[in-house]
């Protein structure tokens, strides 16, 4: 935590509990030492959905090449926020308003998710005349790495609602380049250009498999998606120019103070890239670049015993901080002490060494942290700041349930 942060939340008054505290500075710190990482020819895209507060889309706008929106509330959300940004358009199920809402919002990047949705695509543009939209084909990639075996979510190597399979994607790949060799499905165009290929512009390959990996089993990722690209475009002979490896950088919950190693991620890019000249890889990061800039902050309102275990009860709950319940961990905090008890009662406190500390939501899952030794000690009144919690955290929390008030929230450096 910083000091900044940790200043902050000791000033706030019990009845702006929760609060969410953004440090800005330190996100756009964070974001520019992984770009500084990348190597010149790997494009690096903010996955919006990870944390769509106005500010921290701001924060990050030197250090990004653009934002990966998933819906079209996420567009005209990302659009207004950050006017003239490149954006990436992907997701399953996307419906035809949303399409032709990022059409005319001129989204730079299209990850398409199956043929229909080619179809749909094509016939926005035919209303459209002379608009040519630039699209990647999704892909649904078995890896033979063994890095996908062990992750908390897995978006491909297995059957998903992500993406086309491959021999689903030649298909696709036909219908946008088929000419020479004629198209089945009719238009034989003579010049490798397919019946959609005329508004659809086809630059390669998006997969995005998974979430949680290591830098060294990233770059594994990375190299199968690459080479099974380059075969792809072989095969049917035309120009790969954009492969995007997605996101899913490991954020460890467990331990805070260990970070995914940009360093060698973008050395070993580097390499990768190395062979392929005219080749632009693309990363689409969320947690791993907005995690660490959030922080929860909420106050002890009980501290009881219960068969022998103590529970801590806090302010707010799961339903403004969803991550732990989600992902089954236990959220890293701090405590910052509050000295004085105004009250004549006895103060409660944590007596066992240990407690886990739970929301106010009536549901045995409103936990935050489990059995946790940090809070040893800790006592009614007593602030704790939850760490970690600048993605995946408010915003795909359930607010409404026991409609409690919504917490503040507080963007420090700005």
């Amino acid at each position: 935590m910083t000091e900044t942060v940790r200043r902050h939340a000791a000033a706030l008054a019990p009845e702006e509990l929760p609060a969410y505290v953004y440090d800005l500075a330190a996100l756009r710190a964070h974001a520019a030492v992984v770009r500084a990482a990348l190597p010149d020819r790997v494009e690096l895209y903010y996955a919006a959905k990870a944390n769509p507060e106005a500010p921290v889309l701001a924060a990050l706008r030197d250090a990004v090449d653009g934002y990966e929106v998933s819906s079209g509330g996420e567009l005209a959300h990302v659009r207004a926020t950050v006017p003239g940004a490149p954006l990436a358009f992907g997701g399953p199920g996307k419906t035809p308003a949303e399409i032709a809402a990022a059409v005319d919002a001129g989204v730079h990047r299209w990850h398409v998710e199956s043929e229909q949705e080619l179809h749909r695509l094509d016939a926005v543009l035919a209303d459209r005349p002379g608009t040519v939209v630039d699209v990647l084909l999704r892909v649904n990639l078995p890896v033979t790495t063994g890095a996908l075996d062990e992750v908390a979510l897995a978006m491909g190597g297995r059957p998903t609602p992500f993406g086309l399979d491959p021999e689903q994607a030649e298909e696709c790949v036909r219908l946008l380049t088929a000419g020479a060799d004629g198209d089945r499905h009719g238009d034989r165009h003579g010049d490798g250009v397919g019946r959609l290929g005329r508004r659809l512009r086809l630059r390669g390959v998006h997969a995005h498999l998974a979430s949680g990996l290591a830098a060294a089993e990233q770059l594994a990722v990375a190299g199968q998606i690459v080479a099974w690209s380059a075969a792809l475009a072989e095969r049917h002979g035309f120009p790969l120019t954009e492969v995007n490896i997605g996101g899913g950088m490991a954020v460890d919950y467990d331990d805070p103070t260990e970070h995914f190693d940009w360093k060698a991620f973008g050395e070993g890019l580097d390499e990768l890239l190395g062979d392929r000249p005219g080749l632009t890889l693309r990363i689409e990061p969320g947690r791993a670049l907005t995690a660490h800039c959030g922080w929860y902050a909420t106050e002890v309102l009980d501290v009881k015993q219960s068969h022998g275990e103590d529970f801590a009860v806090v302010r707010g709950g799961t339903h403004h901080l969803r991550t732990p319940a989600t992902r089954g961990h236990s959220q890293p905090f701090e405590v910052l002490p509050v000295e004085g008890w105004p009250h004549p009662w006895p103060r409660p406190a944590v007596t066992t060494g240990r407690a886990t500390l739970a929301g106010q939501l009536c549901t045995p899952k409103d936990v935050l942290a489990r059995a946790a030794d940090g809070a040893d000690g800790l006592r009614a009144a007593d602030r704790v700041l939850f760490a970690m919690a600048g993605a995946y955290a408010w915003n795909i929390s359930h607010h409404e349930f026991l409609m409690h008030p919504r917490p503040g929230f507080h963007y420090l450096g700005g």
